[in-house]
């Protein structure tokens, strides 16, 4: 199965950076929902655990890559949405 695995992994992941890239242009993360992004996050997160744990192949590494800009993602959508916040404040 890890070929029509790969190529599902890879069609999710060519959306990420992309994302990235679009959250730093405009430092403005609106439109992103964190609740979403947490759960790709924890999705992945368990699609590795089902790799160590049961079936490890050459796939886990496309996970690793996309969850790693995920996570990514996620950790600039925080920063933007913390600076927005305190810029709000003053």
């Amino acid at each position: 199965m890890g070929i029509w695995e790969a190529l599902m992994m890879i069609a999710f992941g060519f959306s990420w950076p992309m994302q990235i890239i679009k959250t730093i242009r405009t430092k403005n993360p609106a439109g992103k929902s964190l609740l979403f992004l947490f759960l790709i996050f924890g999705g992945y997160v368990a699609g590795i655990i089902h790799k160590i744990t049961g079936n490890c192949d050459w796939v886990i590494f496309i996970y690793a890559l996309n969850l790693l800009m995920v996570g990514t993602d996620l950790a600039f959508t925080l920063y933007y949405k913390s600076c927005i916040a305190l810029a709000e404040k003053r």
